[in-house]
């Protein structure tokens, strides 16, 4: 994620703007976006303040698939060892939901559950190197 302007940047791209100027032209000089002049100038307008507005979900949000946790963890209890990919077709197939395999991941990390990799899959030995008769 993308860090907010410092304050002191944005107070001199507004106020280099109130003095007259467009902000396409504090643009050039401060070296931002137009577009992020017009949009510290149209918010400084309607709330007085050039603070930057809070990034990412707020606090509260439970997101998309809160009202399935019981579930997921229900599927998960009955088979330890599925996969994420078996959960979200299980999701679709019953609640008629749709979400990523990241999304399905940290639901489970919420609700306590430490999913894991299945282990009776054969790959690579230690170091990505495949194992057998040198």
């Amino acid at each position: 994620m993308g860090r907010a302007y410092s304050q002191d940047l944005r107070r001199r791209v507004f106020d280099y703007v109130a003095s007259g100027h467009s902000c396409r032209a504090a643009g050039r000089v401060f070296g931002v976006s137009a577009s992020t002049a017009i949009r510290l100038t149209a918010e400084h307008r309607t709330t007085g303040s050039l603070a930057p507005k809070r990034q990412g979900r707020s606090p509260g949000t439970a997101g998309k698939l809160a009202p399935h946790r019981a579930f997921l963890v229900e599927i998960v209890a009955a088979e330890p060892d599925i996969t994420l990919a078996e959960l979200a077709r299980a999701l679709q197939e019953t609640c008629g939901v749709r979400v990523q395999l990241s999304s399905i991941h940290r639901a489970l990390v919420r609700s306590g559950l430490s999913y894991k990799k299945r282990t009776d899959r054969a790959g690579a030995g230690p170091g990505g190197a495949e194992e057998g008769p040198a």
